[in-house]
């Protein structure tokens, strides 16, 4: 496929089948908030407060990158563990972003933390579309989620201040129903019904798995689940 038209720019490299499947995937209707819950911490107060339109937050981009394997293979998202010097959320996976500057929307947003965090060049990535929004109660944040194509994995130059660990999912695995768990956690002093993603020794909750439980759910409907390991 050349020649082909990407985010109204011309090229002539050969189009991913995995950028055309993101595409299609990212074209679906998004499943909201209620696609969000099925990562939800329980109980999990706030988290509806995203949909009123005077919700008085603190504003930020994240992105959920893509990229493809070795010689082509399924596609990776890149996330980060957080270093314990960071403002907020501190030793938990995130997806790389951050706070909108003045002037700024949640997509410029979130490439340029992707550049600080990760050393991700804007100019190498295919932004394909934007994922609902989430309230996140303990930090008052309001993320705004992208989603971005990189044709090749991005050689990740990570920021010591604020990425502790860089981790590099498949897409199968976490779309693989072994790999959602739930444990009863004691948080600020209240039992919390937790799901998770487990990858290694991580886990992946909170705010991070809601929103990548919506992707999975896009992906799945634009034939993510014949994704091989």
């Amino acid at each position: 496929m050349n020649d082909a038209a990407i985010d109204g720019k011309m090229t002539n490299v050969s189009v991913s089948p995995w950028l055309s499947w993101l595409r299609a995937a990212l074209a679906r209707p998004l499943p909201g908030l209620p696609g969000q819950m099925g990562m939800s911490p329980r109980p999990r107060p706030g988290a509806e407060r995203i949909l009123d339109p005077d919700l008085d937050c603190r504003r930020a981009g994240v992105l959920a990158l893509l990229y493809p394997g070795d010689a082509g293979a399924a596609p990776y998202i890149v996330l980060t563990r957080r270093t314990n010097s960071v403002e907020s959320h501190r030793g938990q996976i995130s997806f790389p972003g951050g706070s909108m500057e003045p002037g700024e929307d949640a997509v410029a947003a979130a490439l340029r933390e992707a550049q600080e965090e990760l050393g991700v060049d804007p100019a190498a990535l295919t932004v394909v579309g934007r994922l609902s929004p989430l309230y996140i109660p303990p930090s008052d944040f309001c993320i705004y989620p992208a989603v971005a194509y990189a044709a090749a994995r991005p050689a990740f130059v990570p920021s010591p201040h604020e990425v502790a660990e860089v981790l590099e999912v498949p897409l199968a695995h976490l779309l693989s129903p072994a790999t959602r768990c739930e444990e009863v956690w004691e948080i600020r002093g209240a039992a919390v019904h937790v799901p998770y993603y487990a990858f290694g020794q991580h886990k992946i909750w909170g705010a991070t798995a809601m929103v990548l439980c919506e992707l999975l759910a896009l992906l799945s409907g634009a034939g993510g689940s014949d994704l091989s390991s």
